[in-house]
């Protein structure tokens, strides 16, 4: 029975990680097409719900992978088996963030895997570090990240004319830098929580219903009260502060990642997880099921679809501006639809997808 739930709860973080993609490419289509904020405030609401949440929930589920990844040299202690785990972590590292940078070069410049690439080997150091070790980690990412973005200018390096667009010196050492660590799209400083949160939740025994029950009424909880202490921050602070200084400090949406947007993002990260974990244990059998958990094992591969072909595909027909969000959100969900055929297909004849096979020859 235990060895059943283990086999439904890997399944679960699938099924997570198929959610997580499907959020990421509401956000990304919509951002390449031109689209935010053109259309009805009912759809301006939904797809802004996956802003910051979807990538959120993405890099927490990588966390998770790596401690169960390392869970053997963790629990077992031996020097070797904790040196070549680190050494396979440092190589997908090396992978992810030339993958992403090569993305980059081909002017996806809202690339995330060469920010993956760093959180993991960043993980690499911390296998076998206690759960203590990494709360304290997290709380000194978060807290300098929150100083630095009061103390620093925040907007530096980004195009004047578009902010959050074009960052204008991301290929000099001192741009790139700063916006690995400080103000790129998701920067170590404080991206990172997210990673280390999925490191610690790897750790606890999710086969446990008792143990998903509480983190689900725990995150449910906290996410309500950041929501709403967020509202009333701002609401207050502006007998003080301009409009855009109170959201810059207290909202709880991605850009800047302060720390309401941390802690409201952990929270509906872990909710996610642990419901598609209940989910899969109970229609695991549905076809569609089963399908999404064969889409969320090729999610390395689909991202790098949604460039290429996604992007591809909106310049061939002319759709890179001044597209409605409907037009946005029906192209997202025939993609991912077509990206759960793949899936399937693929999943019939291969065990891991193309990239995510190139990324384990050349790092196993």
């Amino acid at each position: 029975m235990t060895e059943q739930l283990q086999s439904k709860r890997i399944e679960g973080l699938d099924f997570a990680r198929a959610l997580a993609m499907f959020g990421m490419l509401i956000v990304n289509f919509k951002i390449i097409m031109g689209a935010t904020g053109r259309g009805p405030d009912w759809l301006i609401w939904f797809t802004g719900l996956f802003e910051g949440r979807a990538s959120a929930t993405f890099v927490t589920l990588a966390g998770i992978g790596v401690a169960l990844m390392t869970r053997k040299a963790r629990n077992g202690g031996d020097l070797s088996t904790i040196k070549e785990n680190r050494l396979k972590l440092s190589k997908r590292s090396a992978f992810l963030s030339i993958l992403g940078l090569l993305l980059y070069v081909a002017d996806w410049t809202g690339d995330i895997l060469h920010y993956y690439g760093i959180y993991m080997l960043i993980a690499s150091f911390l296998i076998v570090a206690s759960t203590k070790l990494m709360i304290f980690l997290s709380s000194f990412f978060l807290i300098t990240s929150q100083v630095l973005q009061v103390k620093m200018n925040y907007l530096k390096g980004w195009h004047p004319d578009q902010p959050f667009m074009e960052y204008l010196d991301f290929w000099t050492i001192e741009g790139f830098i700063r916006n690995l660590l400080f103000n790129g799209y998701h920067p170590v400083f404080p991206w990172i929580c997210f990673f280390l949160l999925g490191m610690i939740l790897g750790r606890l025994n999710l086969s446990e219903k008792a143990i998903r029950n509480k983190m689900l009424i725990i995150s449910i909880f906290s996410l309500i009260t950041i929501e709403v202490l967020s509202q009333v921050l701002m609401r207050l602070s502006l007998t003080m502060l301009d409009v855009n200084s109170a959201e810059f400090l207290f909202q709880t949406g991605p850009i800047p990642p302060n720390l309401l947007y941390i802690l409201s993002n952990s929270a509906s990260a872990t909710i996610v997880i642990v419901v598609s974990i209940y989910i899969v244990e109970k229609f695991a059998r549905q076809w569609l099921i089963q399908s999404l958990i064969q889409t969320g094992q090729l999610t390395l591969t689909h991202y790098v679809s949604h460039v290429f072909i996604g992007v591809g595909i909106l310049a061939l027909l002319n759709r890179l501006e001044n597209q409605t969000l409907a037009f946005s959100l029906v192209f997202t969900l025939l993609f991912f639809v077509a990206s759960i055929l793949f899936s399937v297909l693929w999943s019939k004849k291969f065990n891991r997808g193309p990239i995510e096979w190139v990324m384990r020859k050349m790092t196993n």
